[in-house]
């Protein structure tokens, strides 16, 4: 699910990549990973998973990807500042799809550039594709979902310790989900920017391989990250619940832990 920055130069021509900096225009205006186009994903938030909220998400998300010009033949890679949380929320997004060839670069644009490989200033223009993609649904759920699930799955909240401990408030309620153990997506990621060992990564998630597990933060894109790192060490059975704690603090109906 990672490729490096040695890796991706090397490929940098291959006529069906699809390279995405996720970061913010005045970022990519600054320097970017020649041939890469701009799209922040940390704009496509996504609130309700109710049964027609998920449908609408799907339309959107296929839209988006459509106009950045993924087809099923492309291999798309993603890259922030460092390998970060919006570049696996593109992952994540497009194994919700069933894309296969989906990465992130590891150690994002701060390893590129420590690295001393080319960079470009221009912007590179989209090439609009029509994308489809089935619909995988054991890496996506929603919050009635997560009801059910209560007790049974194994819950990570990837936020801060102070998020999780209700210190720091971002929905209308403090807390978290209930039973939910924190493990910060930070401590997924080395300081170069790099993600950390399968040995270092294996100590922190020291999971069953066959829990099944959710993956939560504020919005899904930290959770993202933890994503990632779970199943590069193999895990298979693991979902990212899409609202996070945006949707689940706000709704009244939904049971927490302070």
């Amino acid at each position: 699910m990672l490729k490096s920055p040695e890796e991706l130069v090397k490929i940098l021509e291959m006529p069906n990549l699809v390279l995405v900096d996720c970061r913010s225009y005045k970022e990519y205006a600054e320097g970017h990973v020649p041939g890469a186009v701009n799209v922040d994903l940390f704009y496509y938030h996504w609130l309700d998973t109710t049964k027609d909220g998920i449908k609408s998400f799907e339309r959107q998300m296929e839209t988006l990807f459509s106009f950045m010009g993924i087809t099923k033949d492309a291999t798309v890679i993603f890259y922030d500042d460092v390998a970060g949380m919006s570049a696996a929320r593109g992952v994540w997004l497009l194994k919700y799809f069933s894309h296969q060839d989906a990465f992130m670069l590891d150690g994002g644009f701060r390893k590129w550039k420590i690295l001393g490989l080319p960079v470009e200033t221009k912007t590179n223009g989209f090439r609009p594709a029509k994308f489809s993609g089935k619909i995988n649904k054991e890496v996506l759920v929603g919050f009635e979902y997560i009801k059910k699930k209560l007790g049974k799955a194994k819950i990570i909240d990837a936020r801060t310790r102070e998020e999780y401990e209700g210190k720091v408030i971002r929905a209308a309620r403090k807390g978290r989900i209930p039973n939910a153990v924190n493990i910060d997506w930070m401590s997924n990621i080395n300081e170069d920017g790099t993600m950390k060992s399968l040995d270092e990564l294996g100590k922190l998630y020291q999971f069953s391989k066959g829990d099944e597990i959710i993956t939560y933060c504020q919005g899904g894109y930290r959770a993202a990250n933890s994503f990632v790192a779970l199943k590069m060490l193999g895990f298979e059975n693991v979902k990212v619940y899409l609202g996070s704690w945006g949707e689940w603090g706000n709704r009244l109906d939904l049971p927490i832990e302070e």
